[in-house]
């Protein structure tokens, strides 16, 4: 795996440069934590490519720093990737009032892995990703760093800059927000294959009591085409229209394909289409059931998952 992002390519599981030199200090420092600051920007923004732009602009910053004068590396990195997302992600809000139809988070082909880190995973859902659309910049980015990275309300001050006792507030403000809004109680990988298996055979038989029984009575379908794609301009409510709304569409499609995948450490479905990516169907489960189906069609938003993309709350 090469760092994009580290001046001249560099190899960052033996941590030297591609023509064997090792790496200097400000680089090896950044590609130990570039994951973890990558997964920070993705949370703040819901948008991939987005948060490689945010790591660009930290690495600039970064490369300029003395670092004899820098007593913490990781929380340094952290507090310019933290400024750099907050100013991107007001940009991103100003964008997102001209965006045709809804904006749905980017998705992400994930490894494994990341949903072995429960409140990682949690954390990345596109359910979780939506709830936080609804924070103010400030608070979405306390609230990311204090629930999902557990830094210290100092550490968090200095990258928001906020006095403690502000980031305090915002952070208990934030944090009540969230749970007002949040899935409501936890819901295992299995359970979420259960219920997706179920879906994905009822939806390709054009069984409509099949999918009924695994919608919840009160789903909302939301789409994704940027006006790029054909896709629903306003959330569609209600088992029976989703259910019709979804068989209709999948007959118009005969060659489509739902195949199972990961998505931003949940499991999802992927429709193909002529072998492409055409669709990415992330799903809300609640008591069993889904509650929620993210059709993301924007072809601009889909390029992650072709590969795998590392997230993490840890440093290499």
């Amino acid at each position: 795996m090469t760092s994009e992002h580290s001046g001249a390519a560099r190899d960052t599981t033996t941590g030297r440069a591609l023509d064997g030199e090792p790496m200097d200090p400000a680089t090896e420092a950044f590609v130990a934590h570039r994951n973890l600051l990558f997964t920070v920007a993705y949370e703040m923004l819901g948008s991939a490519a987005d948060a490689e732009d945010v790591l660009q602009e930290t690495w600039l910053r970064w490369a300029g720093v003395d670092l004899g004068a820098v007593r913490d590396r990781r929380a340094y990195l952290v507090r310019i990737t933290t400024r750099q997302a907050l100013a991107r992600l007001r940009t991103l809000g100003r964008r997102k009032e001209s965006y045709v139809g809804t904006w749905l988070p980017e998705p992400l082909l994930t490894a494994p892995d990341v949903a072995d880190d429960v409140e990682l995973a949690d954390s990345v859902s596109m359910a979780m990703l939506l709830v936080m659309e609804t924070l103010a910049p400030t608070e979405r980015a306390v609230f990311v760093l204090r629930e999902v990275f557990a830094l210290e309300y100092e550490e968090i001050a200095g990258a928001v800059g906020k006095s403690q006792a502000a980031v305090r507030q915002i952070a208990h403000r934030a944090r009540a927000h969230v749970a007002a809004r949040r899935p409501r109680g936890s819901v295992s990988t299995g359970e979420t294959r259960v219920a997706l298996d179920a879906f994905q055979r009822a939806a390709t038989t054009g069984d409509l009591r099949a999918l009924l029984d695994v919608l919840a009575p009160d789903v909302v379908l939301m789409g994704d085409g940027g006006g790029i794609k054909q896709a629903v301009l306003r959330p569609v409510r209600g088992a029976d229209k989703v259910a019709r709304l979804l068989i209709a569409g999948l007959a118009r499609t005969p060659a489509a394909s739902l195949r199972p995948t990961r998505v931003n450490g949940h499991p999802a479905l992927v429709l193909h289409l002529d072998d492409e990516v055409d669709t990415v169907v992330a799903v809300r489960i609640e008591e069993g059931r889904i509650s929620g189906l993210y059709a993301v069609r924007n072809p601009e938003k889909l390029s992650y998952m072709r590969d795998e993309t590392v997230l993490s709350r840890r440093t290499t």
